[in-house]
């Protein structure tokens, strides 16, 4: 056995009402000049959480897939207002808003997610320019602190939470089978499609009971550290292009997954098994498949924006571009799996003989 495990070194303070050390955090990263970072439809909550929190300014315009034009605006006003510290509130573009100020500026971030996307965990960002979303990993942008409090998730609409909690679960698929894994994150990942496709049905049945919110969020906090040190492949690869035209994120990860995840089945065959325990499942591409038709999200690309049209140049971006995959990422076999994820097709495999 050899592998590299690398512990990223952020604090995490996980618990109901543990949003109410926001202050004591800060205040153990020594800022003394902190700029808020929220989407516009959270600057109140965001505003009254942190209300005892020393704020040179409130960037309160973050928005899906961090375009350039509004990342340049948060830069801006980091420096105009002098700002020591980042608190980022709210879900993936939040912190990825924050994650991109960090990028230029060395500034610290103190994230606190209200959604399973993960990014806090990473050295990740990504921004969008000239209609493409580019990706780094850089370890300034890492947040130095993470406060995990799933009181802060109870108002996500089921709809919402279903879908973000699938990106969690993508995070940890492709972790399961990373030409960089290591035997510590498949314990995560494996652990944490195990909590978040236990606790995931439940949200949406029961949005107000506190306990599955609890476990979808430490189902997510695991997702998000294992990508923190292993590399994604085709499906966060096809997911990142596919946002170039105009895609949600949360919905364009749930409804590619099961087809990313049926592509890499037979050359994957160690963290397949891995999948189907965890989801209790024969068959894990189908199960993925069933479990997001019981969550009632979408499940073709037609329905969330994508043009049929636009699937040949999808598929031609994503296989130009070499990069590490367990299967051999081609044009055709690609273009079968958008089509089939356009369409919205129940994936089958072959089952392991045991």
């Amino acid at each position: 056995m050899k592998f590299t495990y690398v512990a990223m070194p952020t604090r995490v303070v996980f618990g109901a009402g543990a949003v109410r050390e926001l202050g004591a955090e800060v205040g153990r990263l020594g800022a003394k000049r902190v700029l808020l970072v929220s989407t516009p439809g959270r600057t109140a909550m965001v505003t009254e959480v942190a209300q005892d929190l020393p704020i040179a300014g409130v960037f309160d315009k973050a928005v899906m897939h961090t375009p350039i034009a509004a990342v340049e605006e948060a830069r801006r006003l980091a420096k105009k207002v002098k700002a020591d510290c980042c608190v980022a509130l709210g879900g993936g573009s939040t912190i990825g808003f924050g994650k991109a100020i960090a990028l230029t500026s060395d500034l610290p971030v103190l994230a606190v997610p209200t959604t399973y996307s993960g990014s806090e965990m990473t050295t990740i960002w990504g921004i969008s320019e000239g209609g493409a979303k580019k990706t780094g990993r850089d370890p300034r942008v890492l947040p130095k602190t993470v406060i995990y409090d799933p009181e802060l998730t109870m108002g996500l609409p089921p709809a919402v939470s279903a879908a973000s909690g699938m990106n969690a679960i993508a995070h940890c698929v492709e972790a399961l089978y990373a030409h960089d894994g290591n035997p510590i994150i498949s314990l995560m990942a494996e652990e944490g499609i195990r909590a978040l496709a236990t606790a995931l049905p439940k949200v949406v049945s029961t949005p107000n009971d506190m306990e599955p919110r609890s476990l979808a969020l430490y189902g997510a906090w695991l997702a998000g550290t294992t990508i923190s040190t292993t590399s994604v492949a085709l499906h966060h690869k096809l997911c990142h292009v596919l946002g170039g035209f105009g895609l949600p994120h949360a919905e364009t990860h749930s409804i590619v997954l099961p087809h990313a995840v049926r592509y890499n089945h037979e050359a994957a065959k160690d963290a397949m098994k891995r999948l189907a325990r965890a989801l209790q499942a024969s068959d894990p591409a189908a199960g993925i498949y069933d479990l997001e038709k019981r969550l009632n999200l979408p499940l073709r690309l037609a329905d969330i924006g994508m043009q049929e049209a636009d699937l040949e140049r999808a598929a031609k971006i994503a296989s130009d571009a070499p990069y590490p995959n367990p299967r051999k990422v081609e044009y055709e076999p690609v273009l079968a799996l958008l089509r089939d994820a356009y369409a919205g097709r129940r994936p089958a495999t072959k089952l392991f003989a045991e």
